[in-house]
């Protein structure tokens, strides 16, 4: 499933931001991308980072893991306790953000020490390095 699927994810996109009622200028400021890049990767002209997805999601208000998905990031089947674990650390309101990309690299780091390291990938590129 990791094939390039950003035809799929663009059309989720821009259905999403339209459900936001939200421009393309809009989301791009609030996610932190310029506009011309939104735009192609609504038109599956990009393959967005795991990390630009991450800032679309947090702007429209959806799971990130949602979008590792669509984009081939994460395999629906195999990483669907993994994705549950990610969004619910995301989720948590008593967490600030830097708490969470905290506890998601531990997590990552649990996993592949204990050989699931299918999730790593995203957990290591969903957040900047802060050291």
């Amino acid at each position: 499933m990791a094939s390039l699927n950003v035809g799929s994810l663009g059309e989720y996109l821009r259905e999403q931001r339209r459900t936001a009622q939200l421009s393309l200028r809009q989301l791009a400021d609030a996610a932190g991308v310029s506009n011309p890049y939104l735009s192609q990767i609504e038109r599956g002209l990009r393959k967005p980072s795991a990390e630009v997805l991450q800032q679309v999601a947090k702007a429209l208000r959806i799971s990130a893991e949602t979008l590792y998905v669509r984009a081939g990031i994460l395999d629906a089947e195999r990483e669907r306790d993994d994705v549950e674990t990610r969004a619910v650390i995301l989720a948590d309101p008593s967490l600030n953000e830097r708490q969470k990309n905290v506890l998601l690299q531990i997590y990552a780091s649990f996993r592949h020490e204990n050989g699931t390291s299918a999730g790593d990938d995203a957990g290591g590129d969903a957040e900047p390095s802060s050291t």
